[in-house]
């Protein structure tokens, strides 16, 4: 009987620690979902229908219409395991006049652009060779570069293209790129409503190639990035100066992440933001993310500068995430 009990006990403790497997926790490009920006991960990257502020096309090409005046971002973040994530965005509006009947200036359309990098990687990597003597430090690059183009049609339906490519130089002449799109769409229900549908990483794959290394034994091999579709929708409330968010992520396998983000202007330059990110409606297993942060703006002149902060929570590492940048808007 105790032998029965204890087998029992020992599968137990077998079947409740081992969480559901996420297929997309091992798919290539996991650097560049995890966000853009200290804003953007304050407010737990629901930020595909957000129209208000600095704004970036990572998270949804059509936003770029509604950026007033020239942004540029610039974040860095602070990581465990000797890992790194930096962002570098310039976005711009354009606005396209027409003369009505009585010979004044009105807005006919407008476009957006928006260029920028995210760089990832990981340093002193401990190399060895095959008899264990260590070699030496190593280190990895992965980076994607982003065009992104969009057009506002009407005062009601913007749409966008971002033109992706990815680099990554893994060991020595081990090196993988790809070319990947993204395309959005932005319906501005009002002027305190949005809705947002975009796809993202359409093409988006690395071939690798081991001849270089191994020679006559390197072999070729492809991993394509997961296709993700979002539906997204926001509210502004510009009386009190807050803004909510809310977002639907789906991809392969069990992926179905609900992610949400809230922003509140207190006083005049200063915003406190707060949000979760990759709640799995599909897997209880797979840890959510909560965030919060900050951001004041001080004007000097006709440039307009700001400090921004974030803070996530990040599951199975010794350290939490701290994301710290600089937004300037001229």
């Amino acid at each position: 009987m105790k032998k029965i009990i204890s087998i029992i006990f020992i599968i137990s403790i077998g079947i409740f620690s081992q969480p559901k497997y996420s297929p997309i926790s091992v798919m290539p490009g996991e650097f560049s979902r995890m966000g853009f920006g200290a804003r953007g991960i304050g407010m737990g990257n629901a930020m595909s229908s957000v129209t208000e502020g600095n704004l970036v096309s990572y998270y949804n090409p059509a936003l770029t219409v509604f950026q007033q005046d020239n942004s540029f971002q610039t974040s860095y973040s602070f990581l465990s395991l000797d890992r790194s994530l930096n962002f570098l965005n310039f976005t711009r509006r354009f606005d396209f006049y027409s003369v009505d009947s009585a010979g004044n200036k009105i807005v006919r359309s407008s476009a957006g652009i928006s260029l920028g990098i995210i760089n990832s990687g990981v340093s002193n990597i401990d190399g060895r060779d095959g008899q264990g003597i260590q070699t030496g430090n190593l280190s990895t690059s992965e980076n994607q570069f982003f065009l992104a183009l969009a057009n506002r049609f009407s005062q009601k339906i913007s749409v966008g293209i971002s033109f992706k490519f990815y680099y990554y130089n893994l060991y020595k002449q081990i090196t993988a790129s790809s070319f990947g799109i993204d395309i959005g769409a932005l319906y501005h229900l009002n002027n305190q409503w949005n809705i947002s549908f975009m796809l993202t990483d359409i093409n988006s794959k690395y071939k690798w190639d081991s001849t270089p290394l191994y020679q006559q034994n390197g072999t070729t091999t492809q991993q394509n990035f997961p296709l993700l579709k979002k539906i997204g929708v926001s509210y502004n409330n510009h009386d009190i100066g807050l803004i909510a968010s809310l977002e639907y992520e789906g991809g392969p396998g069990s992926y179905n992440i609900i992610r949400s983000g809230i922003e509140y202007n207190i006083y005049s330059g200063f915003y406190l933001r707060g949000g979760f990110d990759q709640f799995n409606l599909s897997n209880s297993d797979y840890p959510a993310t909560p965030s919060f942060g900050f951001s004041y703006f001080k004007k000097f002149g006709n440039i307009v500068a700001g400090v921004d902060y974030a803070f996530a929570f990040e599951q199975y590492s010794p350290s939490n995430e701290q994301i710290v940048g600089l937004s300037i808007t001229f």
